[in-house]
């Protein structure tokens, strides 16, 4: 059974029903997941996915034998407690594993134990009246607020491009404190350096790595725009990306091994997938924020990759005898591009209709895994809510390869909208510019 109903979901669920008999439960008919679940021989049903008995009857009422939870708020809510409880083998953290993720202050106090020098400098605010004090601590440098609940990738803003100034970042951060759901804020120094995420996997003690990821987090080209949960993402036939040493990737390996062990010795269940966000900089690996589940869209990279069976390596992982030969994934270069709503993060509005073939793009060499969507008809669809509708998925020999087949099937998909520069060298150059600004040659 896969648990939720996003683009993440929809890549897991075609992996998985290759294996098995799948059943999944939804919030929403996406036509990925429902069409997965149909040709399996299984089934779906919809509801609260963040309802912790609602899943858990599902599960028991499909005699489910094996699940998997990869979506920040199911987890936050206990499905996985929840499942477990009702003797089901589940891939996912518990509520206390999944913490890690759904509070950042608990994120950050246990990085300072164990990798203290991946931590940027912070200070914690729990009442307003703490504020003033923590932005003066940073002498004038740009900050970061992050509020230390789940916030879907859109809660934290960095100044310059989206705060202007030390009273913006104080503002936003009392409307934070202001929301009256008694959490905390985040304040950290800015880091300057290029972003990447590593998708690990886990059994609770043994981690499987496969190459890093970098995700495009803005919502138009040239990283304009406001934040989003990401227009596309990549990753390359090597383990490190083109603006990357291999000791930033060995030293970010290294930190989510050390983060899962100190999990384990606290007894928190965590099981599933790491999916950690780093900083590549002149003083090494920083540490942006650790996630409970698969990224999306970066869970659609490590499944166009996969060689091998996810019901096997989910197997495994709830057996805890996870093995680097139970997940083989191609030496390719693969390409993520997501389609959105031409109001997507900018505001509300109304759904949106589109056509889309799906079997013609597959046979031009790319999945279509369906996200913020639900099917009208033969090749018709219709979005669901102001987010993003389906990404486009493709591996290949080379980077230029896999993106000229997204962008190619892209270009055919009316109404919606997408990022030009997802993939191309130019933006990764300029990454590596960046980097190189702060960062020795290497050799």
């Amino acid at each position: 059974m896969i648990v939720g109903h996003g683009g993440r979901e929809s890549a897991l669920a075609s992996r998985m029903a290759d294996h098995s008999e799948l059943y999944a439960f939804v919030g929403h008919e996406n036509p990925t997941i429902v069409s997965a679940a149909q040709r399996s021989g299984g089934g779906h049903g919809v509801g609260d996915v963040c309802d912790p008995g609602a899943v858990a009857a599902f599960a028991r009422s499909r005699q489910i034998e094996l699940a998997m939870v990869s979506s920040d708020e199911p987890l936050a809510a206990g499905v996985v407690d929840a499942l477990l409880a009702s003797g089901i083998a589940a891939v996912g953290p518990t509520t206390a594993g999944a913490e890690i993720e759904w509070n950042k202050a608990f994120a950050r106090e246990l990085l300072l134990e164990v990798a203290p020098e991946s931590v940027p400098r912070l200070r914690l605010v729990r009442e307003p009246r703490e504020l003033d004090a923590a932005i003066d601590f940073f002498d004038g440098a740009p900050i970061v607020v992050k509020p230390s609940g789940l916030t879907g990738g859109k809660g934290v803003k960095v100044m310059g491009p989206h705060l202007g100034t030390h009273a913006d970042a104080r503002a936003y951060a009392l409307e934070l404190l202001g929301r009256g759901d008694g959490g905390t804020v985040l304040v950290e120094e800015r880091i300057d350096g290029a972003e990447f995420t590593i998708q690990a996997i886990s059994d609770g003690r043994t981690v499987v790595f496969p190459p890093a990821t970098y995700d495009y987090p803005y919502r138009f080209d040239g990283d304009e725009g406001p934040g989003t949960g990401g227009m596309g993402s990549l990753s390359m036939p090597t383990d490190a990306l083109p603006f990357m040493t291999d000791a930033h990737y060995e030293r970010a390996c290294s930190i989510i091994e050390l983060v899962i062990e100190r999990l384990r010795v606290e007894g928190r269940h965590f099981t599933g997938v790491m999916n950690s966000g780093f900083f590549a900089t002149a003083d090494g690996v920083k540490v942006i924020e650790f996630n409970a589940r698969f990224g999306d869209p970066e869970c659609m990279n490590i499944m166009s990759l996969l060689d091998g069976s996810w019901p096997h390596v989910m197997d495994r992982i709830c057996a805890g005898r996870l093995t680097r030969a139970d997940v083989p994934l191609r030496r390719e270069a693969s390409v993520v591009l997501y389609l959105v709503s031409p109001d997507y993060a900018l505001r509300a509005g109304p759904p949106y209709e589109f056509s889309l073939d799906v079997d013609e793009i597959a046979a031009r060499g790319c999945e279509v895994f369906f996200s913020s969507a639900i099917a009208l008809g033969a090749d018709r669809y219709r979005t669901v809510g102001t987010s993003r509708a389906v990404a486009l998925a493709a591996a290949a020999p080379t980077l230029e390869q896999a993106r000229s087949a997204v962008v190619g099937c892209a270009a055919d998909v009316p109404v919606l909208e997408w990022r030009r520069d997802v993939g191309a060298c130019s933006y990764l150059e300029g990454l590596r510019e960046l980097l190189s600004a702060t960062v020795p040659d290497p050799a």
